[in-house]
């Protein structure tokens, strides 16, 4: 059993591990192309890190679609199966005709809900209680294929670390107990009802600013859904300061948005269109990560101060 894997992130690397665990022969694992760190600092994706580690033959095209030639290696290679993780790329219908099994992916969402890129991100930002993983198989649609497994999990409270690890593992599970379903012809594949579809965006840079204008509950969701990145982020005096760790209080603002309200000796609150946000950890621009206790040994903050967008 020849099994391709494409896949980017930590999410993805988890399913590959298993798939390398259940046993399965893995020629090929495609990846996104390289990024450049700090000082240009080259960084090779989780999944690459792992295919290297595990001594498989590793492909990054830039645009699948584009490279014949990789689309040939591909069919050269002729998987029984390609499976695909939080990848990012779209497969051309030259490629989900190769695998004798066809293709499917390991989607971070109760499918129909939150379709799309981002859908552990944007299930933090609607507050949901819970959300999961979906295995379905791939088409030529936005994540529309017919869906054979899920498992749902509680989300409750939690950050984009904690719920993409949560996810990964059951969805690397989960995808170990649907291979050989889909293998010996037990799978049962359900359409989806496109009436009942939401779609999760492609989150940019600017998705993480904020001046506070929102109520509490929705900055505090944004710090947490955008924790890895973009970070939420906001100014005060001309420089940006990144929000990690947050709690909401429910208690009615007493300034403008983005004022601070109020400074104690671990934390600080500021003001929101609604309640007020306790920050516990936050980076001020040119320093590290921090607690809120030691940037306010540190940082002359005082109450009255304001965060708020900067002006291009």
């Amino acid at each position: 059993m020849k099994i391709v894997f494409m896949g980017t992130s930590k999410f993805a690397a988890k399913s590959l591990q298993k798939i390398i665990d259940d046993g399965y022969d893995v020629p090929l694992v495609v990846t996104q192309p390289d990024k450049k760190g700090n000082r240009n600092k080259i960084i090779p994706s989780p999944v690459k890190t792992m295919a290297f580690e595990n001594g498989i033959d590793i492909g990054q095209p830039m645009s699948i679609r584009k490279e014949e030639a990789f689309i040939e290696k591909l069919k050269k290679i002729s998987p029984d199966m390609i499976v695909v993780a939080a990848f990012g790329q779209i497969l051309p219908e030259s490629v989900l005709n190769i695998p004798l099994f066809g293709c499917i992916n390991v989607h971070g969402s109760l499918l129909p809900k939150l379709r799309g890129a981002s859908p552990m991100q944007a299930a933090i930002l609607a507050g949901m209680d819970e959300t999961g993983v979906t295995i379905m198989r791939i088409e030529k649609g936005m994540d529309t294929g017919d869906m054979i497994s899920k498992v749902t999990c509680d989300i409750r409270g939690k950050d984009i670390v904690e719920v993409s690890e949560i996810l990964a593992s059951k969805g690397a599970q989960l995808l170990s107990k649907t291979i050989p379903n889909i293998i010996n012809g037990n799978a049962i594949y359900e359409k989806q009802d496109d009436s009942k579809a939401t779609y999760a965006k492609m989150i940019s840079k600017k998705d993480g600013m904020t001046d506070f204008s929102e109520s509490a509950i929705m900055v505090d969701r944004k710090i947490r859904a955008y924790l890895e990145w973009p970070t939420c982020y906001s100014y005060i005096q001309g420089k940006q300061v990144k929000f990690y760790k947050s709690e909401v209080l429910n208690v009615n603002p007493d300034g403008r948005f983005g004022t601070v309200s109020d400074i104690n000796k671990n934390s600080y609150s500021i003001n929101c269109g609604e309640g007020k946000i306790l920050i516990t950890e936050q980076q001020l621009q040119g320093k590290k990560r921090m607690s809120a206790g030691d940037f306010l040994r540190g940082y002359k903050l005082s109450v009255g101060d304001r965060f708020e967008l900067k002006e291009d």
